[in-house]
Order: C-alpha cells, then structure tokens, then sequence
C-alpha cells in the first residue's frame, strides 16, 4: 500500500497536510493546528477525490518539494529553457537586421526607397501570415523539438543569402522568406511551455522569451555597432556582414536544437527519479496539458463562439502595429534626432531601447508572481506605452524624444502579460493550438501593418503613425477588461459550486476550460 502526500499553502501563510492511500478504506490527515476548520480539505470515502482550493488570483495553492524543485532546475538551466532564451534572442535580432541595415547603407547599395523599406518591413510578417495555416497541422504532428531545429536552419539561410540581395525585389522575396520560417517560433515556444510548466510557472517563463527580445535589442546594438565598422572589408557593405554573421551562428544553433532540446517532461534525457516521475503527472494535473496528435474540431469550433477568443485576437493585432513599427524604424527614428549620417551612432542608441524593455518584463514578471493581476498589468504597461507615444509627438527637443521612445517600449510587457494569459486560460490541446495560430495571424497583420502607417513623408516623427498606435492602444485596455471580467464571472460560479480534483491514477482527459467544470482560470 503506497501513501502519497499533497502540501498546500493558504494566503495567511499556514499549512495544511493531507495523505491519501490507494484504499477507499483507509485515509488518515494531518492537520497544522493553526489552520482553521474551514481550511481543511475533505477526502471523502465514496470518491476518493481531494477538493481543490484555489487564491483569489485564480492560482491553485500547492508547495513544491525538493524534488520538484529539482526537477525544474532541470528544465530552467539545461534541457528548456537555455535553447528557447537563445532562440528568440536570435530569432528577435535577425528579424531585426533590416533595422540596422537601414540605419547603415542598404538603402544606397539597393537603390530602395523610404516607402519600399516600409514595404520590407511587411513582406516579412505576410510570410508570417501565410505559413499560419501549415503550421496549425505541423505543430500538432511534428515532435516539437525536431520541427523547430528544421525551420531554424532554414531561416539562417536565408538570412545568409540575403547579403547577395542587389535590389527591392530581391530583397522582397528574401523578407518574406525569412518571415515565413520565422513564423512558427513564437506558437512553438507557447506550445512547448504550456507543457513543460505549471500555470503559475508559465508567466515567468514566457516573459524570458521577450527578455531575450530586449536582450538583442541591447547586445544587438553593440553587436551592430561593431559590423557598422566592417564597411569594405573583402569588398563587402558592412551591412552585408551583418547578414551573414547572423545567418551563420542561426543555421548552428538550428542544428543544436534538433539535436538537443527537450520537448516531452517524461523524457528519458531529464532522468527522472520514481518520486519526479510521480511529481510530472501532479504538474501535467496542474497545467492541465494533455499532448495529443488527435484535432478535436469541437475545439475549433468552441472558441469561435467564445468572445474573448475575438477579444485575444483584436489585442494581438493591435498591439503589434507599434511593435513592426519600431522594431523596423527604431534606429533611423533616432538617427532623426541629429546623429551621425552614417546611423552606426543611431543603431547604438537602440541599446537603451533594450535594456528598457528588459527592466518592465522582469518588473512586471515580478509583480505578477507575487500578486496575480495578469490582464491589469497588461493594462498598466499599455498606460505607459501611450505616455511614450505622446512624448515623442509632443516634446519639441529632437534628442528630449529619446525619453518617449524609450517609454514605448512598455507595451512588450502588456504583450508578455496577454500571452500569459493565454497559456494559462486556454485549455484543450486542439484549442490552445487554435488561440496561439490565431492570435499569431493577427500579431501578424498587425506587424505588417504596422510599418506603413510611418508615411516617408512625415519622417523622422511619423506622428500620423503615432496617433494610430495611440488609439489602437486604447482600444487594447478596454478589450483587456472585457475579457477579464467574462473569465472572472465564470470563475465566481464555479467556484461557488466547489471544484474537485483529478483522482490519483485516474486517466486526465483532453478537456477544453469550458469543458472542464473544475477549470479556474488564472486572472
């Protein structure tokens, strides 16, 4: 007769311990004489099923062991993590290139001009839009790991190639190639944290992805600051360097993730313990992920009658007009401030860009560990985005604007936040796949959009493009309180009715959160 033990921690900060054996029969708790009657969990005899609790947040109350712990450690130091921080350190700052390309001589090697860099800046989210429906079925059957590693070396390459690029048309073609490969990255890493982490784990682990992004923002300015020196070494542009640096380290790291990542938290390379393997079916009951090749099309079909699945959708598009905007125009909106012609000054003063957006995700990260809010936090950076975007309109010293774009960069953690909630909120394999394509196709059309409405004709300052990132930011925060409160108020009635748990040893199903009545989502 094997006994298992289950700690939870309530708000007042006492401790209830309960122990449960495979036998109806017999059942025996401990209670910590502090904790209140009201606190303890029943386990009764006819069911065998423990009662969930749950915060005010919408967490579930658990304390990890030392074993857990260990096991994390495991995917945050050597099999997860590392490989999914390197990646969209890389995938952010070759996507990036153009940026610092433009800020160097592309634009009078290829004879482009302003509208058709605006042009470059898109083509490479159509490729995003256009691969969205292959990857909805790859994802589901392809092991993750392996379909990523492939896609990595192909974007590398085209990156490489891109150095060769004589004129707009050519540079086109290679924008929207690189897009296109690029394309899956972002699902990949939603997919593979979802199920490698528990709810309340996921939010930090999210938020490394665009620490990375602002990572490259910092190191890629010096980086690009560095090869903005190569001009003319073995003949080449210095911007044509920059391609193929970029291309050759990526095909690399492709290969290493091929090879290396960890995609299934029973894998055999993790070495698990018979306690850790106990441990990873509590974590797969918590984050409720049931991996299957199987497309459930009631799963489609039920978040197309769901608003917030609109709500999630209209956010994702809106917040990421800025986003291809001044991931596309961010040096030469500061080489408008009265820097050096050549714009290598202009790409190192990205650098503070970086080391901004870093500072709010790991500020905002933290706050939400500790206090939960998701959706209002995603409000609170949106506020200060707007801040931004007035102060680059308003302040009438060129280089004063630096401070507004600095501020801009807040809405890469509202975004952080948003994607949070929905790893956290969205269950059922099928419908977690749906919502993440989804709301990628819209990070896509708003990314494309995005970089035309900055008219050439009111450069450095694009304000009639600044207006439209204001009001679409706007419209973002009441969609985020929308969706808020329609998961809040389910939450209420199910947590009046009480929730119970899986039974130990008993077969989870792949439930949607509609599905599932015991689902509390995370606010």
């Amino acid at each position: 007769m094997t006994d298992s033990k289950v700690e939870y921690t309530v708000e007042e900060g006492q401790r209830i311990e309960y122990t449960t054996t495979t036998t109806v029969e017999e059942k025996t708790s401990v209670i910590d004489e502090k904790a209140s009657a009201r606190e303890y969990l029943d386990t009764t005899s006819s069911s065998n099923e423990a009662t969930e609790e749950f915060d005010a947040r919408g967490d579930r109350i658990y304390v990890k062991s030392d074993a857990e712990k260990q096991y994390v450690r495991k995917l945050d130091f050597i099999y997860v993590m590392p490989f999914i921080a390197i990646l969209n350190f890389l995938q952010f700052f070759d996507k990036s290139a153009l940026n610092y390309a433009g800020a160097l001589t592309l634009k009078q090697d290829t004879g482009i001009t302003g509208t058709d860099f605006s042009w470059l800046g898109s083509l490479f989210y159509l490729g995003y839009l256009v691969y969205q429906v292959p990857n909805q079925y790859l994802l589901q059957r392809m092991p993750l790991a392996k379909y990523t590693g492939v896609l990595i070396v192909l974007w590398g390459l085209v990156l490489s190639i891109t150095f060769e690029a004589k004129n707009f048309a050519q540079l086109a073609g290679l924008r929207f190639l690189l897009g296109f490969f690029e394309a899956a990255m972002y699902p990949c890493c939603i997919m593979l944290i979802s199920t490698m982490y528990r709810r309340k784990e996921q939010a930090a682990r999210l938020g490394v992805v665009y620490i990375c992004n602002g990572v490259a923002m910092a190191v890629g300015g010096f980086i690009g600051y560095g090869i903005g020196h190569m001009q003319g070494v073995m003949g080449h542009a210095s911007w044509q360097w920059l391609m193929i640096i970029l291309g050759a380290v990526t095909m690399f790291f492709g290969i290493v993730i091929f090879v290396c990542l960890i995609d299934n938290p029973r894998s055999r390379f993790l070495k698990l313990t018979p306690e850790q393997s106990q441990i990873v079916d509590e974590r797969q009951r918590d984050n409720t992920t049931v991996v299957t090749k199987e497309i459930k099309w009631s799963h489609i079909t039920e978040s197309l009658k769901e608003p917030r699945y609109y709500f999630f959708c209209i956010a994702s598009m809106l917040i990421n007009f800025q986003n291809g905007a001044l991931n596309t125009f961010s040096a030469i909106i500061t080489k408008g401030f009265g820097f050096t012609s050549v714009g290598v000054e202009a790409i190192l003063l990205t650098v503070p860009s970086g080391v901004v957006d870093i500072i709010y995700i790991v500020l905002i990260l933290w706050y939400n560990n500790k206090y939960g809010n998701t959706l209002y936090c995603a409000i609170v950076m949106l506020i200060f985005a707007i801040i931004g975007l007035v102060l680059l309109i308003a302040i009438p010293v060129p280089k004063a604007k630096l401070l507004g774009l600095y501020l801009c960069w807040a809405y890469a953690a509202a975004y952080v936040m948003f994607l949070s909630s929905l790893a956290n909120n969205v269950n059922g394999y099928t419908k977690k796949l749906f919502y993440s394509s989804s709301v990628i196709v819209f990070y896509t059309i708003g990314n494309f959009a995005g970089p035309l409405m900055m008219v050439e004709s009111q450069a450095p300052l694009y304000i009639g493009g600044m207006i439209a990132y204001i009001a679409a930011n706007v419209i973002c925060i009441v969609v985020f309180w929308l969706a808020r409160r329609n998961m809040d108020k389910i939450n209420k009635e199910r947590l009046a009715r009480g929730i119970t748990n899986v039974r130990d040893g008993e077969q989870m199903e792949d439930l949607t959160d509609k599905e599932n009545p015991n689902f509390i989502y995370r606010l």
